[in-house]
């Protein structure tokens, strides 16, 4: 049986080699972090692209209703005033 040597230069090997192979393992996570931070940024501006015409579509929507609220109110307005 094959006894290692634990001389300080090994124990500084293997420290060094952990070392490197858990900064290794963080730099991967932080690429897959700043993938998905930028995808979800993506995502969100590509949102914020489609929704001007959204507004404006419901904007109109809401113009319309004010219209048609005022006109009600103006024939309640002659009819209370009639009475």
């Amino acid at each position: 049986m094959a006894r290692r040597k634990n001389t300080l230069t090994r124990f500084i090997e293997d420290v060094v080699d952990s070392t490197k192979d858990f900064v290794d393992d963080l730099v991967d996570r932080a690429k897959d972090v700043e993938e998905d931070v930028r995808d979800a940024a993506k995502n969100l501006v590509d949102d914020d692209e489609d929704t001007p015409a959204t507004k404006g579509s419901e904007i109109d929507a809401l113009n319309k209703a004010i219209v048609d609220l005022t006109k009600k109110v103006n024939e309640l307005a002659k009819q209370k005033v009639a009475a």
